[in-house]
C-alpha cells in the first residue's frame, strides 16, 4: 500500500513538501498545487507573484503529536485591478493561527472538558482556548447550529 502524508492530511489543493519533527511536534511544510488565484477585487486570474511568507498553523494532532503546518502565504499583483490580494484558503479562515477543523475539535473538547484541561493537553493558553471557544460557539449560534435546552 502506497500512503502519503497528502492523504492522511486531507486538505484540498496542497502537498506535504517534507516534513519534520521539533520540539514535540510535527511541522509539515506544505506547498500549494495552484499557481494563481481569481482576485477578489476585480474577478480576474493571476498568477503574477507579489510575496510568498510562510505561517505556521496549528492542525490537528496526527499519533498523539500536535501537528503545525506550514502554509505559504502567497499575495499576489493583480495587473487588471492594481491591487494585491492575499490568497484565500479554505482550510483555515484569514488572520486565524489554527484549521477550521482544529477550532471546531477544541470547541468540542470545551464541552467535554475545563478550558484549563484543553489548555493543558493542547499545550494552549486558557486564554487561546477560550477564545476559540468563544468563537465557534458565535458562529454555531449565527447559523443556528446551536440549539437552546
Amino acid at each position: 500500500m502506497d500512503f502519503h502524508l497528502d492523504t492522511l492530511l486531507n486538505l484540498p489543493n496542497v502537498t506535504v513538501f517534507t516534513a519534520y519533527q521539533k520540539e514535540g511536534f510535527f511541522i509539515l511544510k506544505l506547498e500549494l498545487l495552484n499557481s494563481g488565484i481569481n482576485c477578489p477585487f476585480c474577478g480576474h486570474y493571476t498568477d503574477n507573484l507579489h510575496q510568498n511568507r510562510p505561517n505556521l498553523v496549528r492542525d490537528l494532532a496526527i499519533c498523539g503529536q500536535g501537528v503545525y503546518l506550514e502554509v505559504p502565504r502567497r499575495q499576489f499583483h493583480c495587473v487588471h485591478c492594481k491591487k494585491a490580494p492575499t490568497e484565500r484558503l479554505s482550510f483555515k479562515e484569514m488572520g486565524r493561527n489554527y484549521t477550521i477543523r482544529y477550532e471546531n475539535y477544541i470547541y468540542e473538547r470545551v464541552k467535554e472538558l475545563t478550558i484549563e484541561q484543553v489548555s493543558e493537553n493542547e499545550q494552549l493558553s486558557p486564554n487561546q482556548v477560550e477564545n476559540i471557544f468563544k468563537r465557534i460557539a458565535r458562529q454555531k449560534k449565527k447559523t443556528g447550529e446551536l440549539r437552546h435546552a
